[in-house]
C-alpha cells in the first residue's frame, strides 16, 4: 500500500505541531500496519527500545544563573561540515513507505535546516538522486555484502554523489527479531525496491509467506565473517573518512580509534540485541575511550533539545533522528522533515539559554548531575 499524500488538513495539523511527540502522532497515523510496524518496532520485548528514551529523560540538568545569554550560538561541526544545529538524520531504510518523495524529501528538508542526511543501503532512492537533493549535505551507510564487488560499486557511487563520509554500521551480521515484522510477514509494496542491492523483480522472488521479507533478503546478504582485521579492506576503497555505527563498549571504541575510524554510538534503535545498554548510557565510556581522537555521534531516543544538550555534555560531536525524521516523513513530506528539525533547533537553543550556556563549546559534564 502506498501512503497518500498528506491533505491540506494534514499539512495544517504539522504546522500546529509544537513537538516532536505530536509530529509522531501526525505520522503514526498516515501509515498503513506495514510500514508503521516496521518503523516502530524494537527487538524483541522493547527494553532497549524503551531505554534509549527513558535513561535520556533521567539525567538532569545543573543549570547555571546570571549569565549574558542575550546571543545564543548552536552551530556545530562534523567531519569538517558546519552544521546549523548538532543535529542530523541517522540511515534508515525505506523512506518511500512514508512519503512517495521518500529520500529525496528527507534530503532537502536536511540541507534545508543546515543539517546532515545519512542515506542507507537499504535506501528506495538511487544515491545519484539523493545526493542531488543534498546540496552537499550527505553521508552513506554502509553494510558490508558478501558481494564485495557490489559493495566496492555501492562505495564507488556515494563518493561520486558527494557523500562526505561512509557510515560503516557494525551491529548487524544478522537483524534482531522484530516480532511483529516476523508476525505480519513484513514486506515492501510492489512499488518499491532498494535498489543499491536488490531490483523489484529480485526482490518479489524473496519468499514473503513466512516471516518478514527483509530478514530472509538479509540473511544472505551481509557479509557475517567481517571483522576487525577486515577493516584495511574497507579503507583501501574509499578516501572517506570512516564512521563505525553501533558501537558500545569503550573497547570496541579504542578499536576503531586504533583503526582510523570514527565512532557513533547507536544500538540500531533498539532493533537489534534487546537489553543491550540504551545509547546514552554508554557514551560516557566511548567518549571517555576516544578521548578526543576521533568525532563521536550518538542516535536513539532524541525528541527533546534537552536530549541533545546532554549528549553533548557526555562526550557527542553531534546527535542524529532516525523514528523521529520519519515521523516527520510521514506526516507531511519535506515539510515534516523540516518541522522537525525547525522545533528541535529552537528547543536546543533554549535549552542552552536556560542551562546558562552561550554556545556548545561551553557544555560539558559539569551540566549533569553527578
Amino acid at each position: 500500500m502506498t501512503t497518500p499524500p498528506p491533505t491540506a488538513d494534514d499539512l495544517q495539523a504539522l504546522a500546529e505541531a509544537v513537538n516532536l511527540a505530536e509530529i509522531e502522532a501526525l505520522g503514526r497515523a498516515r501509515l498503513d500496519r506495514n510500514a508503521l510496524e516496521y518503523y516502530a518496532s524494537g527487538a524483541n520485548d522493547g527494553h532497549t527500545l524503551r531505554a534509549n528514551r527513558e535513561d535520556l529523560a533521567t539525567l538532569r540538568l545543573r543549570p547555571r544563573m546570571l549569565v549574558d545569554v542575550s546571543h545564543i550560538d548552536t552551530s556545530a561541526e562534523v567531519l569538517g561540515l558546519p552544521l546549523d544545529f548538532p543535529v542530523g538524520i541517522a540511515p534508515s531504510a525505506f523512506h518511500g513507505l512514508a512519503h512517495a518523495d521518500a529520500e529525496r524529501a528527507t534530503a532537502r528538508a536536511a540541507a534545508a535546516a543546515g543539517s546532515v542526511m545519512t542515506l542507507s543501503t537499504f535506501s528506495n532512492t538511487p544515491i545519484e538522486e539523493v545526493g542531488q537533493a543534498a546540496a552537499g549535505r550527505l553521508w552513506f551507510q554502509l553494510y558490508l555484502l558478501r558481494d564485495r564487488e557490489l559493495s566496492r560499486a555501492v562505495i564507488a557511487r556515494a563518493e561520486a554523489s558527494g557523500a562526505r563520509a561512509l557510515v560503516f554500521t557494525v551491529d548487524a551480521p544478522y537483524l534482531g527479531r522484530r516480532e511483529a515484522n516476523e508476525r505480519h510477514h513484513f514486506a515492501l509494496p510492489p512499488h518499491l525496491s532498494a535498489p543499491h542491492v536488490v531490483s523489484r523483480a529480485e526482490l518479489a522472488q524473496v519468499e514473503t509467506d513466512t516471516g518478514s521479507q527483509l530478514t530472509h533478503y538479509f540473511q544472505n546478504l551481509v557479509d557475517k565473517a567481517f571483522t576487525w582485521n577486515d577493516l584495511g579492506w574497507l579503507r583501501a576503497q574509499t578516501r572517506l573518512p570512516i564512521v563505525l555505527k553501533g558501537i558500545l563498549t569503550a573497547e570496541d571504541a579504542e578499536l576503531a580509534v586504533q583503526h582510523g575510524c570514527h565512532v557513533w554510538v547507536s544500538n540500531h534503535g533498539g532493533r537489534q540485541l534487546d537489553t543491550a545498554v540504551s545509547a546514552v548510557a554508554a557514551l560516557p565510556e566511548v567518549a571517555d575511550a576516544v578521548a578526543g581522537r576521533a568525532e563521536v555521534y550518538l542516535d536513539g531516543g532524541v525528541t527533546r533539545g534537552t536530549d541533545v544538550l546532554k549528549a553533548v555534555a557526555l562526550g557527542a560531536r553531534a546527535v542524529f533522528l532516525g523514528r523521529a525524521a520519519l515521523w516527520g516523513l510521514a506526516a507531511g513530506g519535506e515539510a515534516g522533515v523540516r518541522q522537525t528539525l525547525e522545533l528541535l533547533r529552537a528547543e536546543v537553543r533554549l535549552a542552552l539559554a536556560l542551562s546558562g550556556k552561550q554556545n556548545l563549546r561551553q557544555v560539558g559534564r559539569d551540566l549533569l548531575m553527578r
